[in-house]
């Protein structure tokens, strides 16, 4: 009687015995076998990591590979770039450190696309990081949602307000898990601060003050050759065509984020840029993820000085220069409170510190922006900053950015998503044109 226990070769010894017989010339990676690294952490086999398409490959998405691929449990799988120069550097970045790390496996060959369109049709990639410029966030977003492919976007998530709704109605229809790169949402100081309020540790909050920059600008750059390598047509992508300036796309030899932020035509100012980060942590401090501020007013002279936004219960948050730069700062009736990035301070010290009990007001802790979104994907859950929250603290940027332009004292409906004003409303989507854009 044959023992059934050798009938067939299980997996590992498969891969010994195939070793063998190559004259012990196949070396198998450890992490290949599954099961546990040195300091205790997990290998995953190959059919547990996930592959990920780089869409935009330029300083920000050259941090993001890096990000993702410290997590041990992903791999790059084709990458998305109109700029050649910035594809390469990206390749080299991701080669260098896969020899740094050799826990995370072995490098391969990874395709290079102009037309992102290429990628999204790969079976060979189950989810998208888009590390564009703003302009580009919705038309791609919800394209990636039509492919099936699960996406990672970069914030601010849209320049229009009705280009937000477009993708969180694309990540809806089709299922898709969505994270809205606000990794401050994953940081232990944010959260804390978050929890304290929620707490009433510092009262009922009455007023708010956010420092970040300025709205944007109109597009007025000299014309300037185009480099070598890129597209600038692909570049543009859904906007109308206006003349090549570097500082909207900087040669790699200035390691610097671009100015395509301070345009209209392509990003928000500051006002999106350092807002979607701390505008972010007020819409999550006051429990308003599914809604927004009623009320948005231009500055109105000495009784005005700021932009102020006014929510239904009264509080109101003025957008404004103080101490702290790209910080927030809650006033409340019983203290204040003012969060920065690594910094907390409270007007009752013993706060900072204050562990929140165990039956007091939580909210969802993630202690890693791309391993939320990776456990998100694999239990098919909501990630710490899904499209929907993203979206709402794009529109309170955005309609702060539409108010200085208006110049006016506005009413916002957060459920219908409209202004009080004709003039205010047309500026809440634009025109994109048939080749790349979407219907918005």
């Amino acid at each position: 009687m044959k023992n059934k226990r050798n009938d067939g070769l299980n997996r590992r010894d498969f891969l010994s015995k195939a070793s063998l017989a190559f004259g012990s010339i196949m070396i198998v990676p450890r992490h290949v076998l599954g099961g546990k690294r040195p300091d205790g952490s997990s290998y995953l086999a190959p059919s547990d990591v996930l592959n990920l398409g780089f869409i935009g490959t330029g300083k920000q998405g050259r941090g993001l590979s890096n990000s993702f691929l410290s997590t041990g449990q992903v791999r790059i799988s084709a990458i998305s770039e109109v700029y050649q120069a910035k594809a390469n550097l990206f390749l080299d970045r991701v080669k260098e450190n896969y020899a740094k790390n050799p826990s995370w496996g072995s490098y391969a060959a990874i395709p290079v696309f102009q037309d992102y369109r290429e990628l999204l049709a790969s079976k060979n990639v189950d989810a998208v990081v888009i590390a564009t410029p703003d302009h580009w966030h919705a038309a791609m977003a919800v394209r990636a949602a039509e492919a099936g492919k699960d996406i990672y976007c970069e914030k601010p998530l849209s320049l229009t307000v009705r280009e937000g709704r477009a993708m969180v109605n694309a990540a809806r229809k089709h299922k898709r898990v969505f994270q809205t790169g606000s990794m401050q949402r994953s940081w232990p100081e944010f959260r804390q601060a978050v929890e304290l309020i929620r707490n009433g540790y510092i009262g009922e909050v009455k007023s708010i003050k956010v420092n970040v920059g300025p709205p944007p600008e109109a597009y007025q750059l000299p014309a300037q050759a185009i480099p070598e390598g890129l597209d600038f047509e692909k570049w543009l992508g859904p906007n109308e065509a206006v003349a090549f300036n570097s500082e909207l796309a900087p040669p790699i030899s200035q390691d610097v984020f671009p100015n395509w932020r301070k345009y209209k035509e392509f990003g928000g100012g500051g006002m999106t840029d350092w807002g979607a980060h701390m505008f972010d942590i007020v819409q999550w401090a006051l429990d308003m993820d599914q809604s927004g501020p009623v009320k948005v007013s231009a500055p109105q002279g000495k009784d005005q000085p700021y932009l102020t936004y006014t929510y239904a219960n009264g509080i109101t948050m003025t957008h404004q220069p103080w101490e702290w730069n790209s910080g927030v700062e809650f006033v409340g009736t019983e203290g204040t409170l003012r969060s920065a990035r690594k910094k907390l301070e409270t007007s009752k010290p013993e706060l900072k510190d204050r562990v929140i009990g165990p039956n007091e007001k939580h909210v969802y802790k993630s202690e890693n922006h791309y391993i939320d979104f990776i456990q998100a994907i694999r239990n098919r859950t909501m990630p710490i900053c899904d499209v929907e929250v993203g979206h709402r603290t794009a529109s309170v940027c955005n309609i702060g950015n539409i108010a200085y332009a208006v110049n006016k004292s506005l009413e916002w409906n957060p459920k219908t998503e409209k202004f009080n004003d004709a003039e205010a409303n047309a500026l809440l989507g634009r025109k994109l044109n048939k080749t790349w854009g979407i219907k918005i």
